[in-house]
């Protein structure tokens, strides 16, 4: 029996356990849980598109056979950002689907599946599941093989597409001057954001390009990734150091001496940029959304993207005019059209880093402030974040279940940070303490991890009270 399941967002798994059978079936259970709803069609495309795992391709092209084989036209997309994929199904009112693991290690793989209307929710999560059938997807019995070839078409409609939505703003946005370096490593954008960036007005310089998948975090920065970063902007004196998770849907910003910008941070000034009125966002991110006074309307999610979509659709029905969801991961989702000065930005309720990119570096330009000052202008509110590895969910759900369900076990837990006065059970386990302190604690939903957030009103706290905690839940893991 393999461990392919959904994540936060998508189908994640072993890439040995991502056969040819394993994805053909559950591109057919897809693509039957779509006509059973009436969504597919008679006809028309279904698009497919990778990032630069070296077990992309052949899992796309397991992908496109299957398409093949429903009678649909396959339509390979290529090497492209997930919400450049996203942005062209939508545009053509198709479905898709990415081969993606994200920011995971190589060893694992997945599947991010849209329905013409947008990325799938968790009732589709569930249908795809309904579909599948005695559970051969599951048990991967047929051999890893070659990609096949000759079954679909190639378009680069969707990347020419992406790349013009954004060049666009050249009307609206000017970042001359402006230094940018460019992690580009193993990113499925790190090309293409050079060229947005240049088309923008920035001098862009390029680093890092790796030929090996590098599994980039932007919840998590790698030491050796932040050390590298450090180094360029000392030696290259730059505005900021920008870059991508592996599919380009979630943003790193770092500013002028290396220091990372938050994913939770970078989607308040995105949404501040757009002048957004509602904002929805999991209960990892900071506090400071609240505490700056900006939006009118903050709604807090379950971690994972098609929670915030949900929330986002709600925000929209109850009024709110423009609409900006984002993680803590830095990941943004545009929920409303927007004008720029002419230019229409169309509403793309997926996660996407280019926006947050753009909209950070624009902000600092338009201010005439450095993006370290952005950051700071916010609350002073300091959240860190790390995991530890190779913690399955269900070694992890011990310990997640007794801060839940025994207050003085979490009190216990917590008595050297300050006195419990709080536990919340959206997403795993969130405790607040007395002085407003949070820790947070819950399962990875794409990786055998467990998450740890911290959140203060000093930034040495912060890191102290992280290092503490894991120390602790790893001690406690152990024991159960």
């Amino acid at each position: 029996m393999s461990d392919l399941k959904f994540g936060t967002s998508g189908l994640r798994g072993l890439v040995t356990d991502l056969t040819d059978a394993a994805c053909e079936r559950y591109t057919s259970a897809f693509i039957t849980h779509l006509r059973s709803m009436g969504a597919t069609g008679q006809d028309g495309p279904i698009l497919v598109g990778q990032d630069l795992r070296a077990s992309s391709a052949r899992i796309a092209a397991a992908c496109l056979g299957a398409i093949a084989e429903q009678g649909f036209t396959p339509l390979d997309c290529g090497h492209l950002p997930t919400s450049a994929l996203a942005l062209e199904a939508a545009r053509i009112r198709r479905p898709a689907i990415m081969v993606t693991g994200s920011h995971i290690p190589d060893d694992r793989n997945g599947l991010k599946f849209y329905r013409a209307e947008g990325e799938i929710d968790k009732a589709d999560e569930a249908g795809i599941v309904d579909q599948l059938d005695d559970g051969s997807a599951d048990r991967g019995a047929d051999s890893l093989s070659p990609p096949r070839s000759g079954e679909s078409s190639f378009s680069p409609e969707a990347l020419n597409r992406y790349r013009q939505r954004y060049a666009n703003l050249a009307s609206h946005i000017d970042l001359s001057g402006l230094r940018v370096a460019v992690y580009q490593h193993s990113s499925v954008a790190r090309d293409l954001l050079v060229e947005v960036l240049s088309s923008l007005g920035a001098s862009c310089i390029p680093f890092g390009r790796a030929e090996a998948f590098i599994p980039v975090d932007t919840e998590a920065v790698r030491p050796e990734d932040a050390a590298l970063v450090r180094e360029t902007c000392a030696s290259m004196h730059v505005d900021a150091v920008v870059s991508t998770d592996g599919d380009a849907d979630r943003p790193m910003v770092a500013d002028a001496s290396g220091a990372f910008v938050r994913g939770d941070v970078i989607g308040i000034l995105t949404a501040r940029w757009l002048g957004a009125d509602a904002v929805v966002t999991p209960v990892t991110s900071t506090s400071a959304i609240e505490a700056s006074g900006l939006f009118a309307s903050v709604k807090r999610t379950r971690v994972g993207s098609p929670y915030v979509i949900e929330g986002m659709m709600r925000a929209s029905k109850e009024g709110s005019r423009l609409v900006v969801g984002f993680e803590a991961n830095g990941g943004v989702l545009l929920g409303s059209d927007i004008d720029c000065d002419g230019v229409v930005l169309s509403a793309l309720p997926t996660r996407d880093a280019f926006l947050p990119i753009i909209a950070v570096l624009a902000l600092a330009q338009q201010n005439k402030q450095s993006v370290a000052a952005l950051a700071a202008d916010l609350p002073p509110r300091f959240t860190v974040s790390d995991r530890l590895k190779n913690i399955p969910s269900q070694k992890s759900a011990p310990l997640l279940a007794r801060l839940a369900e025994s207050r003085s076990y979490a009190a216990d837990f917590l008595a050297d940070f300050g006195d419990l006065a709080g536990t919340d059970t959206m997403d795993g386990v969130r405790m607040t303490l007395e002085n407003g302190d949070t820790v947070h604690f819950r399962a990875s939903g794409n990786a055998p991890e467990l998450r740890c957030y911290v959140e203060t009103g000093d930034a040495e706290r912060s890191k102290m009270i992280l290092q503490s905690g894991l120390e602790r839940a790893a001690a406690a893991v152990a024991q159960s």
